[in-house]
């Protein structure tokens, strides 16, 4: 199940990205190919149609992104599983300072 939200992110940031490239800074974008007011997707309904798709993935890539860690597997605690750090913090319990040679009497 991870490794498919792992996908549908990757492809709504791919997404994203597109939705992103094609619009304009200053409101042109796709929407300034469009020359006559006349046509089937007027300019304004295209800007309108970028920025909702902007948000509506933007949306669904925090979803998805904060959802991931719910499918994350993870594995019991036990002494097999202990990672060497975990090990000598417990086998270190006091301080790890050593004297570096200095004089101790003066």
């Amino acid at each position: 199940m991870y490794t498919l939200i792992i996908i549908l992110i990757i492809v709504v940031c791919l997404l994203l990205v597109g939705v992103v490239m094609v619009q304009n800074s200053k409101g042109g974008g796709l929407a300034s190919d469009f020359s006559s007011s006349n046509q089937i997707i007027g300019v304004q309904r295209t800007g309108d149609f970028l920025e909702k798709a902007t948000w509506y993935l933007t949306v669904t890539l925090i979803v998805l992104t904060l959802g991931s860690n719910f499918f994350i597997e993870r594995g019991e605690s036990s002494d097999a599983n202990k990672s060497a750090v975990q090990e000598q913090m417990e086998n270190n319990a006091g301080p790890a300072i050593d004297d570096l040679g200095g004089d101790e009497g003066q």
